[in-house]
């Protein structure tokens, strides 16, 4: 760090390593703003800037909630991976598609080469609760082809879902993580859109 941190400057610091550390994403400049109780986004803004003016974090350009800490860069393989939306762990529905930032990640802890295709999906419902997977949690996806019993993002039929993968008697089908829901057998098609690699759980 080159220049010592005003008392709200150091304050922000630890809010934005709190967040990071407890739900994987950073907060945006709204969040900052209401948390802090700031009149205006500027003022969350102006703060980001003179962190990153005194070495404290470094933002990327052109993407949303891009911060990283300055020991993170002493690192390597650190790669963003964008959240592109949400997905269901329930019944099969559409998924929303809306990029709503990006989580910054070591490949080596998740175990994933650093030039894969990945991508993040926020879950939605309690499907596969019995593998852990919680309403809330952030999953990381990568662009592969699936073996038997992984966990996949699917578009069944037009509908997008969490489940695990199984094909048996030369056909496939999706099963879910809770007695309470039904395997899902496609009619008419079914296209794996990612592969689970890793999960990020939010804490309250």
């Amino acid at each position: 760090m080159n220049a010592k941190l005003t008392s709200r400057q150091q304050a922000i610091l630890e809010y934005l390593r709190r967040s990071a550390r407890e739900t994987g994403i950073m907060p945006s400049t709204r969040e900052i703003q209401h948390f802090f109780g700031f009149a205006s986004q500027t003022a969350a803004m102006s703060h980001l800037r003179a962190l990153e003016r005194k070495g404290a974090i470094q933002r990327l350009p052109g993407k949303a909630r891009a911060v990283i800490f300055p020991e993170m860069l002493d690192r390597e393989e650190i790669i963003d991976i964008p959240i592109v939306g949400n997905i269901a762990a329930g019944m099969a529905q559409d998924i929303e598609q809306e990029k709503q930032g990006c989580i910054s990640v070591d490949v080596s802890t998740i175990g994933i080469p650093h030039h894969s295709r990945t991508f993040a999906l926020q879950v939605r419902g309690d499907s596969m609760i019995n593998a852990h997977i919680c309403s809330g949690d952030i999953v990381i996806l990568e662009f592969r082809e699936p073996r038997r019993g992984d966990i996949v993002a699917a578009l069944i039929d037009g509908e997008t879902t969490l489940k695990r993968y199984f094909v048996e008697n030369g056909g496939h089908y999706l099963h879910a993580e809770n007695p309470d829901y039904p395997d899902l057998i496609p009619t008419r098609e079914l296209v794996i859109q990612g592969v689970m690699v890793a999960l990020i759980r939010r804490t309250k």
